[in-house]
């Protein structure tokens, strides 16, 4: 029996990545705590999720209800499986840079703590196993700030003569230097840490450092879950604020099936050690105002928001990924969903969820 732990498994990766993995004839192991309803309340839950895997894949998946932080919850899951586990993917987080600031040390547990967990259980018992960490662009911090971009109508954008310009901000930008937030600087340390075990002790470690990760599964919080919320406050009239950037600010976003596929070309063939930025890159983006006036259009319905000048600690102004490292290390490998399709999704996935809670 050839098992996938897949950690934060009620979330939005990981819910993907466990119907995926299943379908792909794995069993799964799902560790999940439903921490985001602490961190974000319970609107955010995934607790509607959790049940929803359990109903649907019967003895093809398990879940445990472990905190990552808490070694000695975790060991027993390895020890019983360390044989069979041939994938151990981590999605799970503390995943908010403005919450990160509420309780550092919850956020810095969680995020690098937890990861170092998960390492060393993999290494002590399944160390063959492919391990793949949700890292973060925020680990370049606001570096990206300091690029030269250019002010547009509906966008901020870079410069059409930078290097960067034509597919986005590739793996050679610095994170040192520069201010990270909270968040950002747990997820560096975690980021690193996983390289480490890549190149260190040789474990077939995948570092995916994603702009924003999205789709029909995404509690969405205002805190986090930016397309999801938006969609949220869309469909019933809920107040949205803009933070900063007159707006304009850029995200490139990714479908969460289109991640979990990028995940699983990197289990078949790891190469360990190695970090590809990942996200929607030229092919998925769009400004905060942008995704207002897509949103409009999708739902027939004005979007009740506001605009507050204080932009949120370490945000960035312009982020595309550049993801043409991990198309060149797995060719086979491309987006299906573009920006129309993904909020399309995303919208109906609340629809869903809004239905239920009638």
């Amino acid at each position: 029996m050839a098992i996938a732990l897949v950690t934060g498994s009620a979330g939005l990766i990981g819910a993907e990545a466990v119907r995926f993995l299943a379908e792909k004839g794995l069993d799964v192991i799902g560790i999940d705590n439903d921490m985001r309803a602490y961190f974000f309340g319970g609107e955010a839950s995934t607790g509607w999720s959790r049940s929803q895997l359990e109903n649907t894949l019967g003895n093809r998946y398990r879940h445990v209800a472990a905190d990552i932080r808490e070694l000695a919850a975790l060991e027993p899951v390895f020890e019983q499986h360390g044989d069979e586990i041939v994938l151990v993917l981590h999605t799970a987080a503390q995943p908010s840079h403005d919450w990160a600031a509420r309780e550092p040390i919850t956020d810095f547990t969680v995020n690098a703590n937890g990861t170092l967990n998960l390492l060393e259980l993999t290494r002590r018992h399944c160390p063959e196993a492919a391990f793949i960490f949700t890292s973060t662009n925020k680990v370049y911090g606001d570096t990206p700030n300091r690029l030269p971009l250019v002010e547009l109508e509906t966008r901020w954008e870079i410069d059409e003569g930078h290097a960067f310009h034509a597919n986005g901000i590739d793996e050679s930008m610095s994170i040192d230097g520069t201010l990270h937030s909270l968040f950002g600087a747990s997820k560096v340390a975690a980021d690193v840490l996983v390289q480490e075990y890549g190149r260190y002790f040789g474990l077939k470690t995948g570092v995916f450092r994603g702009g924003c990760l999205t789709g029909p599964g995404h509690s969405g919080a205002e805190l986090h879950g930016f397309l999801a919320y938006l969609a949220k406050c869309a469909l019933t009239g809920k107040a949205y604020t803009v933070f900063g950037y007159k707006g304009k600010q850029v995200r490139d976003n990714i479908h969460s099936h289109d991640l979990v596929n990028a995940f699983w070309h990197f289990f078949q063939a790891p190469r360990p050690g190695e970090v590809y930025n990942i996200g929607g890159g030229r092919h998925a983006n769009c400004s905060m105002l942008e995704a207002i006036a897509m949103a409009e259009k999708i739902t027939g319905k004005t979007f009740n928001w506001s605009y507050s000048e204080e932009n949120r600690i370490g945000d960035h102004i312009w982020w595309v990924g550049d993801i043409s490292r991990f198309r060149s290390h797995f060719p086979d490998w491309s987006l299906q969903y573009d920006m129309r399709g993904i909020m399309e999704q995303v919208i109906e996935g609340q629809q869903v969820r809004l239905a239920d809670a009638q």
